[in-house]
């Protein structure tokens, strides 16, 4: 299971490193709007071609912009602007990097009780021992279920 974890982010982590920024912000208008002007289709032309009224474009545009469009519904303005729709989710970094990152806060909130005490008897480890230990369980923390929990540091 760990292995497979590992080797879904990083097969995962390879395609939204290629898609990652080439497409860009969507239009200030949104897409739909920009995609029908370039055709030169008028909104009851795409209206007509969706079976819909001329207001429920107009009002499928604003959602769109407003971002609280229906997937369902972009889906049926895309087929009569002969577009496909294309859903992704694109992590804003990587996903070892983020699993890593989470492993790393969990683990620390996991060793501080006991590096507090270590403290208080005058037994403190060195900077890089600490480091070394952080990393050390983070590491153990890794694709183990609970992870990303708010209960994970305890």
């Amino acid at each position: 299971m760990v292995r497979d974890n590992r080797l879904a982010r990083q097969r995962l982590d390879e395609r939204f490193d290629r898609i990652r920024g080439t497409i860009g912000p969507r239009p200030h208008a949104g897409w739909v709007r920009a995609i029908r002007g370039a055709l030169g289709m008028s909104g009851p032309e795409l209206a007509q071609r969706m079976s819909v009224s001329p207001q429920s474009v107009h009002s499928l545009e604003r959602n769109e912009v407003a971002g609280s469009i229906r997937l369902e519904t972009l889906k049926r303005a895309a087929d009569a602007l002969n577009c496909d729709l294309e859903y992704v989710l694109v992590p804003r970094a990587g996903l070892q990097d983020m699993v890593e990152q989470r492993a790393r806060e969990v683990a620390a909130r996991l060793i501080e009780p006991i590096a507090h005490h270590s403290r208080l008897e005058a037994q403190s480890l060195s900077s890089g021992a600490a480091t070394a230990q952080l990393e050390d369980v983070a590491a153990s923390l890794i694709d183990r279920r609970g992870l990303w929990s708010e209960g994970a540091n305890q």
